[in-house]
């Protein structure tokens, strides 16, 4: 299963903590006094996604970082790409950079395409979700063009959760077959 790596997830909760900053510079040290994680690993993180040019850092006593864009222009995409790398669903996808590997099966797959539309539309929907709205309490839905639906919560880092945070609220659970909606 598609899964972010630790690395990927610091890397979040220090860009939205950033965005909730709102162009104020943040250090790594503010960051993990105020999350649980790991201040060397977080440091580490931050520069990665100011190589990636994500963020913007800011030498001496008062310097730490702030994001190098507006958050409505940062995409989980542009985050998982800079820390991980685009994601490799199948392991035909994961080891077909090898010279002189190959699939046995690959010619009669019966997966392949079927789990490549479905890394397609999960990395569409990475490419769309932006910080902004991983940082808003409102959920959303995404309608894939391929009519794979997908729905996404919004993360709950250092925020109060949000009942129901786990599941997918009553207000846009589709019944079984049928389009999630979203009633008002």
């Amino acid at each position: 299963m598609l899964q972010l790596t630790k690395r990927t997830e610091y890397g979040l909760i220090a860009l939205i903590h950033m965005a909730d900053r709102a162009g104020q510079v943040v250090s790594v040290r503010e960051i993990s006094e105020h999350y649980p994680v790991p201040r060397r690993l977080l440091a580490e993180v931050v520069k990665d996604l100011g190589r990636a040019g994500l963020v913007e850092s800011q030498r001496g006593a008062t310097g730490g970082y702030a994001l190098a864009r507006p958050a409505d222009r940062i995409t989980l995409g542009d985050v998982v790409v800079a820390l991980e790398g685009a994601p490799a669903v199948t392991s035909c996808e994961s080891h077909g950079d090898t010279v002189g590997s190959t699939c046995e099966v690959e010619s009669v797959c019966p997966i392949r395409s079927p789990l490549q539309r479905l890394r397609e539309g999960i990395w569409r929907l990475m490419e769309r979700t932006t910080l902004q709205s991983l940082g808003s309490a409102e959920p959303f839905v995404a309608l894939d063009s391929s009519g794979l639906h997908l729905t996404a919560l919004p993360s709950a880092y250092g925020r109060a959760a949000t009942p129901g945070a786990r599941s997918v609220p009553a207000h846009i659970r589709p019944e079984i077959g049928q389009s999630p909606t979203i009633l008002s």
